[in-house]
């Protein structure tokens, strides 16, 4: 095909308005994406928040385990109310003369709470001995216990899944929905400085010969 100059100028032309359009419309493209992730950070920001006003309170096992937040003393006594809470297990472990600790001590001891301090990093898998500790603990407090960290997301929902598999004989797929964006936790390597229970689990199932198609 013979392309005349006023032709060739004309096929430039729109075959650059094209190009343009297309670069426009990849823009808005990437705009737009960016507007959702933007959207998603935000609102998966302030459902954390929510959860945290809340207490994070939540059933794992009806009338056996129960899992939080750092709960304040009148938190304490609400779940005693409300669930008949007889231990505690703070995973952060003990910190004499820090107010949160040293309310909750008392909080437990004014209402014949059994208070045991066992403490665990986010940021850090724990060890087969400690994972042993953890079951023979969780296996002989009094029930109902209560299990909490900070955030009630990443240490706690780790123990969560761990009481529901190797204590309680729950099936894991359902487990593991313990630790899981619902309580707060991001479970993605690289973006999620809490992503070591996650890969503690993975270790302990190996520990335990956890397998998900048990129920």
């Amino acid at each position: 095909m013979i392309l005349y100059p006023d032709a060739l100028a004309v096929f430039v032309s729109g075959a650059v308005r094209i190009s343009r359009r297309e670069e426009s419309q990849e823009m808005s493209l990437i705009k737009k994406s960016f507007y959702v992730a933007g959207g998603i950070v935000v609102g998966f920001g302030a459902y954390v928040g929510l959860l945290q006003l809340t207490g994070n309170f939540h059933e794992v096992v009806a009338g056996t385990l129960y899992r939080s937040s750092q709960p304040t003393p009148s938190r304490i006594e609400n779940y005693q109310k409300l669930v008949g809470i007889r231990s505690i297990i703070n995973l952060r472990g003990e910190n004499r003369g820090r107010g949160w600790y040293d309310r909750e001590i008392n909080a437990s001891k004014a209402l014949g709470i059994a208070h045991y301090d066992f403490r665990m990093s986010s940021k850090k898998s724990l060890t087969a001995r400690q994972t042993i500790e953890l079951v023979s603990l969780l296996r002989n407090v009094e029930k109902p216990v209560l299990v909490h960290c900070a955030g009630g997301a990443d240490r706690t929902g780790l123990v969560s899944v761990l009481y529901m598999t190797v204590i309680n004989g729950q099936n894991e797929d359902l487990a593991e929905r313990q630790l899981s964006p619902y309580y707060g936790h991001i479970p993605i390597p690289f973006l999620s400085s809490a992503y070591a229970m996650d890969e503690s689990w993975e270790e302990m199932e190996i520990l335990f010969g956890v397998d998900e198609t048990d129920s």
